[in-house]
């Protein structure tokens, strides 16, 4: 649909566009990125045609765009600049109206019925209707910008370029505009779009461009442009990326100057013991990654609290009862991660451990009920009981992702060690336990002092990790086994 070959150009004698070459596909997203300076509106300047190129082509459906007259390149090629001026006193559907200059013939123009359709359409689709008859002038920057593009979709393009059209929107309209930008390309409409913003582009853009200093440092499919070290090396800041929770597109996070950070030491002078429930509030938010049944999944939280209820306890319900329980006693669920086990807070048991320069805090509650052999064929339930092993892992440390990931493997690891040592059976398969029904865990790191790539039972961090896992649930399946005995 369209192809860009060598081009260079600017302004005046000055290069700023060097050597630029890409192709994009009839019914394509594509976008362009690039840091302040870097080329982006020059370059889409030099493609609609409003910049003469100094070198290079390009070529529209195959056929050089200078071989297209005005019109001829209006039916085809339709542009939202970056800043466009309202200082005119046309109306919202006037000022969209214009976008059909391109179609009408004659000497004398008439406006057609699919003058007004195309028009009304383009209203409809940038929710711009509503406000249709109001004069431009009393619209705000946002309105204005989908008006703009209303007036550029009722040329009725192939071709759509923009140049950072989600400026001046609020989030639900930077989504609708994309979402509706992604529906037409299904449709056939291809759209060149300049981003500031490289977590949109990476949602939206089925290839990107990012340009440095005219130049093309990488172009190719929204994996390939976001990573850690492209992203730092053109634009000169420290970013981390990430995973979208939703779909397969990577974000990029901006990491902040932190400044010079205290180092936090997390252990037992922190634990608080209220009867029915152990807590622990950290002088710091923790980056964490637990299975709890408040505070799932990955977070950065500020509260952690493991509670005891009776055997018998309803689980219909549980999740919400548990977040109302948390919430009576102070608890903000949000920053939270809650547990909930059996095992009396009494026969709780704890373990520090330092291997070399990192340090690990463990909680651990542990009993015997509800003991399963995982490996053995049983049939679902239905009716789980609480859960009986609860571990908490607090690690003074700087954690990669992966580090977590292990860390988790390795106290999952130590945890059955401990059960088999201590010779905890599935009562209804005879064989060594492996865990019980519904076993939770936390890991949860201050992100502060030595970085840990690793936490494999050979690291410093596993060993840490396996030793104090099994000492503290080892400890704490001894003392709930005391209770029994002595009922």
């Amino acid at each position: 649909m369209l192809q860009v070959n060598e081009l260079s150009g600017g302004y005046g004698s000055g290069l700023i566009v060097r050597g630029v070459s890409f192709s994009v596909k009839q019914g394509e997203l594509f976008g362009i990125l690039g840091p302040n300076g870097s080329g982006k509106s020059t370059l889409l300047n030099m493609v609609s045609g409003l910049i003469k190129p100094a070198t290079g082509e390009v070529l529209i459906k195959g056929r050089p765009a200078v071989s297209y007259s005005p019109k001829e390149l209006a039916r085809v090629v339709a542009v939202l600049p970056q800043m466009t001026s309202s200082q005119f006193a046309y109306t919202v559907k006037e000022t969209v109206s214009l976008g059909r200059y391109a179609h009408q013939t004659g000497f004398f123009k008439s406006w057609t019925e699919r003058d007004e359709e195309m028009v009304q359409k383009a209203l409809e689709r940038t929710g711009t209707t509503a406000f249709s008859e109001k004069p431009l002038s009393a619209l705000s920057g946002g309105e204005r910008q989908r008006v703009f593009l209303a007036q550029a979709l009722a040329q009725e393009p192939e071709i759509l370029l923009l140049d950072e059209p989600t400026n001046h929107l609020d989030l639900s309209f930077q989504k609708e505009l994309l979402d509706l930008l992604k529906r037409m390309t299904v449709d056939g409409l291809t759209v060149i779009s300049i981003f500031h913003d490289l977590n949109l582009s990476s949602l939206y853009c089925d290839r990107l461009l990012l340009l440095d200093k005219g130049s093309i440092h990488k172009l190719g499919q929204p994996a390939d442009i976001m990573i850690e070290q492209h992203i730092q090396r053109v634009y000169q800041t420290e970013v981390q990326k990430q995973p979208h929770p939703e779909v397969p597109k990577p974000q990029m996070s901006i990491l902040p100057e932190k400044g010079r950070q205290k180092k936090i030491d997390i252990d037992a002078h922190l634990l608080e013991h209220h009867g029915n429930y152990l807590s622990l509030r950290p002088p710091v938010p923790l980056k964490s990654l637990s299975s709890g049944v408040i505070g799932a999944g990955w977070g950065w939280r500020s509260a952690f609290v493991n509670r005891h209820v009776d055997q018998h306890y309803n689980m219909e319900n549980f999740e919400q009862e548990a977040a109302d329980y948390f919430v009576q006693n102070g608890f903000d669920i949000q920053d939270t991660v809650g547990m909930m086990t059996a095992v009396h807070m009494d026969d709780a048991a704890w373990r520090k451990e330092v291997q070399e320069d990192v340090s690990v805090f463990v909680v651990a509650t542990a009993g015997a009920g509800n003991a399963i052999d995982v490996t053995q064929p049983r049939s679902s339930w239905k009716h789980p009981s609480p859960g009986t092993i609860n571990i908490w892992v607090f690690v003074n440390g700087k954690l990669s992702e992966e580090a977590f990931v292990q860390g988790i493997m390795t106290a999952t690891e130590a945890k059955t060690k401990a059960l088999a040592d201590q010779g905890v059976y599935d009562a209804g398969t005879g064989t060594i336990a492996t865990g019980t029904s519904t076993d939770s865990i936390l890991l949860a790191a201050t992100q502060r002092g030595s970085y840990q790539q690793f936490a494999g039972s050979i690291t410093p961090l596993g060993i840490a990790i396996g030793r104090a896992v099994y000492e503290s649930v080892t400890a704490s399946l001894q003392k709930t086994a005391l209770r029994k005995a002595s009922l």
